[in-house]
């Protein structure tokens, strides 16, 4: 019985031992490998003193070791922590003291980065993954794969404990980090499975790095399945062409992104050229995907079926709506039905039950659900809408702070949001972490964040505007932006970023955003 992540792969193994697993460029492994890789990691965290519940950190792009190591991890009762390569040494800083990470798996690529982490990481005891002479404690993979499996206990893993905690932007400026447990990682895997019909045939492209939430349909409903994992490398990512060519090569079955790398691939990857007929799912989700692409590649791939994914974080996957090339599309595509095992409601600003027709806040209720913030008990709280049943017994929505509302066939449609995050190219940004980090530069004394809409819809893209402190200050754009760099994601940092003398404001002395925008672009576009 699959109960826990770990179990994920010895059923791979009992099933289907010496089918690949996982391939990455010219290398790949079978699912027995895979399995003996990720236990000789679990093995080396023990012996490192590795209790249960431990949080250990993933720093990684894109390769086979980011899947061994969450197995490993898993397997030896801890919690991984997916930390992003691309982010600011202060960012990753915040998250490794935020879950008081004392061991880092890694790769060599990363070798640079690392080093300057470890520098300032006084609680960081172990690097795993790099031969290198640090102040800190390391363990290369050639020492890790010798580990002797008769020298240590393994903890006994249940499905409540928790498995993952993956950070988000924070209201607050500072990054909130989303449990999960085996259970709830579990479920979602095992829906996904069904829903999309996932099989040992299936050639899964992992497109998603580990740091992003659906990245977690290749970690795991892709081994629940025992399909192949063809793990994208970053250089692919980036020429469309070159991922079209490996699309085709590999065979791929099920593709599951953000819509901008399918709009990158349609507009600069020659996929007319390319035969893609082994494509029968592409599942995308994270941002809204414009409809004139989705008709042209629905008119490209006619054997493939495309669905809508929808589902924060916290809650992985909640709705799906699937289309085929007969479905004809003339208004934006629906979040659609909820899936199995999975209750809503819609929600006015009192926490009341809208009349159906009418639009509130979505709350989920499933068991894909977070277990809650890490660390941060208040905004759990807050996030939680309890719906009483029996004394002491209480049915738990998330409140997904998406607005949406239902139609009249029953699918829900979604509106917008009721809060001040948005997603830029797939990835989760909110416009008060982003502010926050340019008033904490010593010269800017207010700003403003907001998402700017491009007229090709292919990409938006984050426009801050600042009011500085005096008007003798000799600030520019070129440090506010570096600034911004140093504390944001790559993904959230401003595209451009203006001075004004003065905000207009309401009548209540409130900031009034809506006219900064509308100045900014009569004066730039205008």
């Amino acid at each position: 019985m699959i109960y826990t992540i770990p179990k994920i792969l010895e059923n791979a193994v009992l099933e289907h031992p010496d089918k690949v697993a996982l391939r990455y460029m010219s290398q790949s492994i079978s699912y027995k490998e895979f399995y003996e890789k990720s236990e000789c990691l679990a093995i080396t965290l023990l012996q490192l003193n590795v209790k249960k519940g431990d949080r250990i950190g993933i720093y990684m792009n894109r390769c086979m070791e980011s899947f061994i190591a969450v197995y490993g991890i898993t397997m030896a009762g801890a919690v991984f922590v997916p930390l992003d390569p691309t982010a600011p040494n202060e960012r990753t800083q915040f998250l490794i003291d935020d879950c008081k990470i004392e061991h880092l798996v890694t790769v060599p690529a990363q070798s640079r980065a690392i080093v300057k982490i470890a520098a300032v990481s006084e609680g960081l005891q172990t690097i795993i993954g790099l031969d290198k002479d640090l102040d800190v404690n390391t363990v290369s993979w050639s020492n890790v794969y010798k580990s002797d499996r008769n020298s240590v206990e393994f903890p006994r893993v249940l499905g409540k404990d928790l498995a993952y905690i993956m950070y988000t932007s924070g209201s607050t400026g500072l990054p909130k980090g989303i449990m999960h447990t085996h259970n709830s990682c579990l479920a979602y895997a095992k829906g996904s499975k069904t829903l999309y019909d996932v099989a040992a045939l299936d050639v899964i492209a992992s497109h998603a790095p580990l740091h992003f939430d659906i990245s977690t349909f290749a970690y795991f409903t892709a081994p629940l399945a025992a399909s192949t994992i063809v793990v994208l490398s970053d250089a692919h990512t980036k020429m469309p062409v070159s991922l079209a060519q490996l699309i085709e090569q590999e065979k791929i079955s099920i593709w599951y992104s953000a819509p901008q790398a399918l709009i990158q691939l349609f507009l600069n990857g020659l996929i007319e050229e390319k035969d893609f007929s082994s494509l029968r799912w592409v599942l995308f989700g994270g941002e809204v995907f414009p409809n004139k692409y989705i008709k042209q590649l629905l008119a490209l791939w006619p054997q493939a079926k495309f669905s809508n994914v929808y589902g924060p974080a916290e809650v992985n996957q909640c709705t799906y709506f699937n289309i085929d090339n007969t479905y004809e599309i003339n208004e934006d595509l629906p979040l659609g039905t909820v899936w199995e095992n999975t209750d809503y409601r819609i929600l006015d600003t009192n926490d009341k039950q809208v009349e159906k027709g009418t639009s509130g806040v979505l709350a989920i209720r499933s068991e894909t659900m977070m277990l809650g913030y890490y660390n941060n008990k208040p905004l759990t709280d807050k996030s939680f809408y309890h719906e009483s049943i029996l004394s002491g017994y209480d049915h738990v929505f998330f409140k997904t702070g998406d607005v949406v509302k239902e139609n009249e066939i029953g699918q829900l449609l979604f509106i917008g949001r009721n809060d001040r995050q948005v997603k830029i190219r797939g990835y989760r940004v909110e416009l008060d972490e982003i502010e926050a980090i340019l008033l904490q530069h010593i010269d800017v004394r207010e700003a403003v964040a907001y998402v700017e809409k491009n007229n090709n819809e292919s990409r938006d893209s984050v426009t801050a505007v600042v009011l500085l402190k005096n008007e003798t200050s000799e600030i520019d754009i070129k440090e506010l932006k570096i600034h911004c760099s140093q504390n944001l994601p790559k993904y959230a940092v401003p595209e451009e970023i203006y001075i004004m003398n003065e905000f207009p404001r309401t009548t209540s002395d409130k900031i009034d955003r809506n006219k900064i925008q509308i100045k900014i672009s009569e004066n730039h576009n205008g």
